[in-house]
């Protein structure tokens, strides 16, 4: 018998280990180039608020297959060349399977396990549907008190357990996802102290609220998330609110939650839509079709959202100002 959030872990590290995790799934950077263009522009402006620092690490967590930074790269190289020269880039990854494809894309970057192993200095982060695969625990509200949910042989096990500090109706199942909440305090310390800001970017609640979001994906379709544990992608919702405060308690300014929507507009995706249609007339369709899903509301732009970490006096970061 395994607590959830231990099952889990355990069968994301097989998972990731073993699988191409994009024959399951897609993401914003694999749906179109726009999507890290928009990130890398949001780099340089962030680079020129720190006082456009000689040196400082660009980190990402969860790189996937280093599309995401490699379309960045590209356009922080073009809009500010003195800040790709200052960047040491840094990836968070612990698949031998993903960092082989980061590494063609990546050369230039270097990797490890945890962002505690990353080199102190000033950082740029980003982390784009990464949090929603840290490890969950479930806690369910019965007439006879609280149950915490364990697994065994494929099922649920109930078991008695503390009440969390969230408000809940009999028969209301409450997450709560300690390694995103120790993450992002870890990652607040360290922009507090040594500076820098932080893109988180995942679907979620701006708020938190019961309600069971354990997903499982396996050949791009809803599976039983106990069953077969490591054969399948394994994901919760985020809570915003719960990352933010952790964030605030470590002494960090945080901007958001900004649907992801409302934020890629802003950074001006309908004129880079616009540029690259007109660029290549045969995929204005396609071009069209990608910033649609990437920001309509129906599609990715309400349910992603997206905050901003920072040290304490940063300047609102783009997309976040009013």
């Amino acid at each position: 018998m395994e607590r959830l959030d231990h099952f889990m872990a355990r069968a994301n590290r097989e998972y990731y280990a073993q699988n191409d995790p994009f024959a399951d799934f897609t993401t914003s950077p694999e749906i179109s180039q726009m999507f890290g263009e928009l990130i890398g522009a949001w780099i340089a402006a962030v680079w020129q608020d720190m006082g456009a620092p000689t040196a400082f690490r660009l980190i990402e967590a969860g790189p996937g297959r280093g599309t995401l930074m490699q379309d960045g790269w590209r356009t922080l190289s073009r809009v500010a060349p003195a800040a790709a020269s200052a960047a040491r880039l840094h990836l968070i990854e612990f698949s031998p399977r993903l960092r082989a494809e980061q590494a063609a894309r990546l050369p230039q970057a270097t990797w490890h396990d945890t962002l505690a192993d990353v080199p102190s200095g000033p950082a740029i982060v980003i982390a784009n549907e990464f949090l929603d695969a840290l490890p969950i625990r479930q806690f369910l509200r019965t007439g006879a008190g609280w149950r915490e949910r364990f697994v065994e042989n494929g099922r649920f096990i109930i078991q008695s357990a503390e009440a969390p500090n969230r408000p809940a109706e009999p028969g209301e199942v409450v997450e709560i996802c300690e390694a995103a909440l120790d993450w992002c305090s870890e990652l607040a310390g360290r922009l507090e102290s040594q500076g820098g800001a932080a893109l988180i970017i995942d679907y979620g609640t701006a708020e938190s609220r019961p309600g069971d979001s354990l997903q499982a994906l396996r050949q791009g379709k809803p599976t039983d998330p106990l069953a077969g544990p490591g054969s399948a992608d394994l994901t919760a919702h985020v809570d915003f609110a719960a990352v933010m405060a952790a964030a605030r308690a470590a002494g960090a300014a945080v901007w958001g939650p900004m649907p992801q929507g409302a934020f890629l507009d802003r950074l001006g995706l309908a004129a880079r839509m616009a540029r690259l249609a007109a660029a290549n007339p045969d995929r204005a369709a396609s071009l069209h079709r990608a910033a649609h899903r990437l920001s309509a509301p129906e599609q990715m732009g309400t349910l992603f959202k997206a905050i901003c970490i920072a040290q304490t006096g940063a300047p609102p970061p783009p997309g976040f100002a009013e």
